[in-house]
């Protein structure tokens, strides 16, 4: 066997001067050429030139930040200490405070990066309509506002925003009605987002709390915090399904009530902005999260109106008909196949301990993590589903 030459045994892709550059464009070479970086003097520059330099000053470590949050957050707001309240104790992270963890757990997360392919209100979203991960970014947006405009923690809210909807199943709430007959006490995303999907993260109770309940449904939430995330997420998606909808020829933006538009206008710009105020107003003037009401029956009208001009249409409707369907499809065949469930979909801390209820459960653990597309494909492709009986596009 001939010892390979230099050039060639420089090909394996390992960073140097000899890697090889046949076929490769100027603006890859150009970007393989910063691999080290701009060394200058004892240090390493991302940028040649950089003049990314600050004054004196010390790091702001967990325990400063910490102290920073009772100096400055209003009383009633939730303080971050040491590791947190978690079902498994930590040590606490030198640098980050433990709701900072839980906010980054959640967007490394594998249940979080599975929300950009579930429905929000359509399946087969087109390129502009959002997901349900950009259902939670902006949930996240709204919420951090009001918390940081009233004087609450930041990080607890935006690490409840993000995994608020984590529990969700395919093809939006309809997945809810699909999982329903399987779960005792019935499928809500909130619970079985916060008592089996993130339940691996260890997450605090404060932020699992606030997953939990914040559909208005629920009981209350157990910190302000997670109060403001309800009224982030009904603000959010009234706004954003309704521009969705108008963009998609749904509904026309000029058919709004003038009760509605009177008060916060027909763009989700002046939507958001009139209900952040609104929320942040009433906490400034009675200390309590919740909204004044004139921008509450506006809301509340604006609820009304997507739901009868968009979630309840027949064409929703025949759409949800259809994700039950498949949803109930792959759940009754993962039961009685339990051999084939992954390992990675275990039962959380609202498993059963019966052996039956057990394989249900992981059933519904499995379907419920799939996003829309991968459902569907594996209804078709392992369950022989005719593909005309799949969810259409809303067109």
């Amino acid at each position: 066997m001939t010892e390979p030459t230099p050039a060639a045994a420089a090909d394996d892709g390992a960073p140097g001067d000899a890697v090889s550059d046949v076929g490769v464009s100027p603006r890859a070479r150009a970007w393989a050429t910063t691999m080290a970086g701009h060394p200058g003097g004892d240090l390493v520059r991302a940028h040649r030139g950089s003049h990314a330099t600050l004054g004196e000053g010390p790091v702001i470590d967990r325990a400063r930040r910490e102290e920073r949050e009772a100096e400055l957050l209003r009383p009633g707001a939730t303080l971050a200490r040491g590791a947190g309240h978690r079902a498994r104790p930590e040590e606490p992270d030198p640098e980050r405070t433990c709701f900072e963890r839980d906010r980054d757990r959640i967007v490394h997360s594998t249940a979080f990066r599975r929300l950009a392919g579930k429905t929000q209100v359509v399946v087969h979203p087109t390129d502009h309509q959002r997901t349900r991960l950009t259902h939670a970014l902006e949930v996240s947006q709204v919420a951090t506002s009001i918390a940081r405009a009233v004087g609450v923690n930041v990080a607890l809210t935006e690490a409840i925003a993000l995994g608020h909807d984590c529990g969700h199943g395919p093809g939006g709430h309809a997945s809810e009605d699909a999982f329903d007959p399987y779960v005792p006490g019935g499928y809500d995303h909130g619970p079985w987002g916060a008592d089996v999907v993130l339940t691996g993260l260890n997450l605090c109770a404060e932020t699992l709390d606030g997953i939990r309940r914040h559909s208005w449904s629920s009981p209350p939430p157990a910190t302000v915090e997670g109060e403001i995330v309800s009224w982030a997420d009904r603000i959010a998606y009234c706004a954003h399904d309704l521009e969705d909808a108008a963009h998609a020829g749904i509904v026309d933006l000029a058919d709004l009530p003038a009760e509605i538009t009177a008060v916060c206008g027909a763009t989700r710009r002046d939507q958001l902005r009139t209900f952040v105020r609104a929320v942040v107003a009433t906490v400034d003037t009675y200390g309590e999260v919740g909204m004044a009401a004139e921008p509450a029956g506006a809301l509340a009208e604006l609820r009304a109106f997507n739901y009868e001009r968009i979630y309840v249409r027949e064409e929703s409707l025949a759409q949800s008909r259809a994700v039950v369907a498949v949803l109930r499809a792959l759940v009754d065949h993962y039961a009685e196949h339990p051999d084939i469930v992954p390992d990675a979909f275990p039962g959380g801390t609202a498993e059963p301990t019966d052996p039956d209820a057990q394989i249900l459960h992981r059933a519904v653990s499995y379907v419920a993590g799939m996003t829309d597309r991968y459902a569907f494909d594996v209804a078709v492709r392992e369950l022989g589903w005719d593909p005309r009986r799949l969810p259409r596009a809303i067109e």
